[in-house]
C-alpha cells in the first residue's frame, strides 16, 4: 500500500460529498495511508478501513454557505442547479445557483462558460451568487432538491447539462517521420488560419525544445515527455478557445491517446485533429536534408525512428495525409479543412 496517493479532481469531489453528508457512503479509493489533492494538500487518512477527512479546501461546506447567505439577509434563499432558464422573467430577486463541477479542475473553461451563462441575469438587477458544487454534470450523485436543501435553499429549477461541452479551441498534433513535411505543412497551416481569422499557436522545433524540454535528450522516455509536455500546453492554449499547431515526430501511439484525452478534457470532445503526415520511409531518407538517416544508418544515431526505432503508424488520425505529388498549400489546405469544418 503506498503511504501517499495524489487524488484526481473527481475522486476529491467524491471525498467532499460524503464528508459534507450529500451522500451516505465513503467513496472507493485505490488503497493508501494518506489521500493529496493536485496542490499536495493533506485530503484525507485511511486505516485500511474507515476513512478520516482532513480537508476539502476546494470545496465549500455547504452550512458554512447558508449560514453566509442568512448573514447577507437571504431568510428564504431559492437555488437553482446548473445553467439558467430559457425564459428568466420568473426567477425571484436572489438566486443561489449551484454549478455541478465534479471532475473538473478549478480554472476549467467549461466551468467558466456555465458560470457565465448567469451574467445577463445578474444584470438585469438580480443577486445572483454562483456556488460550484461537488456533484458530477450531466450525471449528478444527489437529487436537485436535496442538493438545494443542503445549502438551504429551497429548489427553483435545474438545467445540470449533459456533461458535454466544447470551448471552441482546437489541438492539431501532426505525426510522421522525421523529413515527413511536418513542420513545413504546420507552418502553412498555422498562415492559413491566421488568414481565417483565428488565434493559433506554434508549437514546434527548437523553440520547444530551448524552452519546454530544455535537458531531455532523446531516450524513449525523454521523448514521451517532450510529446506529453507539447499536450498540456497545447490543452491549455485550447482550453480557453484558442488554437494550437504542434509537429513533433511522436512515434507511439500509447502517448498520442495521452495527449489526445489531455486536451478533449480540457477543450472538450472533437478538439483533437491528428494529422499522420504519412511520407514513406523511402521518401524521408531520400530527402535527408540534415544527413540523419545515413548517419543512422551506420549506426550512428541510437534508437531513430524509422530505422532502429519503431514509428507506430496511427489507426486513429483525423487526417492522412499523403504528400507524394502534392505541394504544400495542398497538404496544408486538406489539414485546414478538418480543422475549420470540425
Amino acid at each position: 500500500m503506498p503511504a501517499r496517493l495524489r487524488l484526481g479532481d473527481a475522486q476529491v469531489a467524491a471525498v467532499a460529498r460524503f464528508h459534507y453528508g450529500l451522500v451516505d457512503a465513503a467513496p472507493e479509493l485505490p488503497p493508501a495511508e494518506e489521500y493529496e489533492d493536485a496542490q499536495g494538500v493533506l485530503v484525507a487518512t485511511s486505516d485500511g478501513e474507515d476513512l478520516t477527512i482532513a480537508e476539502v479546501p476546494r470545496w465549500e461546506a455547504p452550512a458554512e454557505v447558508a449560514a453566509r447567505l442568512h448573514d447577507r439577509g437571504w431568510e428564504s434563499p431559492a437555488a437553482w442547479v446548473g445553467a439558467p432558464p430559457a425564459d428568466v422573467s420568473g426567477l425571484p430577486s436572489r438566486v443561489l445557483v449551484l454549478l455541478p463541477a465534479a471532475g473538473l479542475p478549478p480554472d476549467s473553461a467549461a466551468l467558466a462558460q456555465r458560470a457565465a451563462g448567469w451574467g445577463s441575469v445578474r444584470s438585469g438587477g438580480r443577486e445572483v451568487v454562483v456556488l460550484p458544487v461537488p456533484v458530477t454534470p450531466g450525471a449528478p450523485e444527489v437529487p436537485a432538491t436535496d442538493l438545494a436543501a443542503a445549502y438551504g435553499a429551497e429548489l427553483l429549477g435545474n438545467d445540470p447539462g449533459d456533461g458535454r461541452f466544447r470551448t471552441g479551441g482546437r489541438v492539431v498534433l501532426c505525426t510522421g517521420l522525421s523529413g515527413a513535411g511536418k513542420s513545413t505543412i504546420a507552418a502553412r497551416v498555422v498562415e492559413l488560419l491566421v488568414e481565417a481569422g483565428r488565434t493559433v499557436t506554434l508549437l514546434d522545433g527548437d523553440e520547444v525544445r530551448h524552452h519546454l524540454s530544455a535537458g531531455l535528450g532523446f531516450s524513449r522516455a525523454d521523448r514521451d515527455t517532450n510529446v506529453l509536455r507539447i499536450g498540456w500546453v497545447a490543452a491549455q492554449i485550447a482550453k480557453h478557445g484558442g488554437t494550437a499547431v504542434c509537429a513533433p515526430i511522436a512515434p507511439y501511439a500509447e502517448v498520442r491517446s495521452e495527449v489526445r484525452r489531455e486536451v478533449e478534457r480540457q477543450a472538450g470532445p472533437g478538439s483533437f485533429v491528428l494529422v499522420h503526415v504519412a511520407t514513406s520511409l523511402a521518401e524521408c531518407e531520400a530527402r535527408d536534408r540534415k544527413g540523419l538517416y545515413a548517419r543512422a544508418r551506420r549506426g550512428e544515431i541510437p534508437a531513430f525512428t524509422g530505422i532502429s526505432d519503431p514509428y507506430e503508424v496511427p489507426v486513429d488520425a483525423e487526417v492522412t495525409v499523403e504528400t507524394a505529388g502534392r505541394t504544400v498549400d495542398e497538404c496544408a489546405r486538406q489539414v485546414l479543412d478538418a480543422v475549420l469544418g470540425g
